[in-house]
């Protein structure tokens, strides 16, 4: 990961599915979505959060699996059924007014593209397509769902000086 740029990250957006997900769709007899969030990457983005970074999602599908988990963690930049990643990439930049240098986005499939050349900081996990493993920043070792997004909170706050101070809040 470069952490030369990870230091400076004021927002990290993330795609859902195949990021917080391992990008399985299940459906249960009623028709109602499952989604499998891992704890530990909720941890890493409340962490992250409470750091002073803030998160936000933008993904092409709808859920209201992922309304509870955002609800849950406090994440309030959530924007689902997207067909236009960069505008909305671009609506979040000037909401926050956080600079598109100052950003990272976490992404999984060819859609997440879109906001390649826009973004400080593209970053894709380990089980990505070529294409996206090929241009990314940094590569995740673990998998979509599998605490990839906890590794990429864990490497913010480190460049950022605050991983140790954030483990000892929780020896004390």
């Amino acid at each position: 990961m470069p952490t030369d740029k990870m230091a400076d990250i004021q927002l990290l957006l993330l795609d859902v599915d195949g990021v917080l997900t391992d990008g399985s769709v299940i459906y249960a007899d009623t028709g109602a979505e499952i989604k499998t969030f891992n704890v530990r990457d909720g941890l890493g983005l409340r962490l992250l959060m409470k750091a002073g970074v803030q998160v936000g999602i933008i993904t092409g599908r709808q859920s209201r699996a992922l309304d509870m988990r955002c609800r849950d963690l406090g994440i309030d930049l959530v924007f689902q059924g997207v067909k236009d990643k960069l505008r909305v990439f671009n609506t979040i930049l000037a909401k926050t007014k956080i600079s598109a240098g100052l950003t990272a986005f976490m992404g999984d499939d060819l859609p997440d593209l879109s906001v390649y050349n826009a973004v400080g900081l593209f970053l894709t996990v380990s089980d990505a397509p070529f294409d996206l493993l090929s241009r990314a920043h940094g590569i995740t070792t673990a998998g979509g769902g599998h605490g990839a997004v906890r590794e990429v909170c864990e490497e913010i706050l480190k460049a950022k000086g605050l991983w140790e101070k954030t483990v000892q809040g929780f020896l004390t």
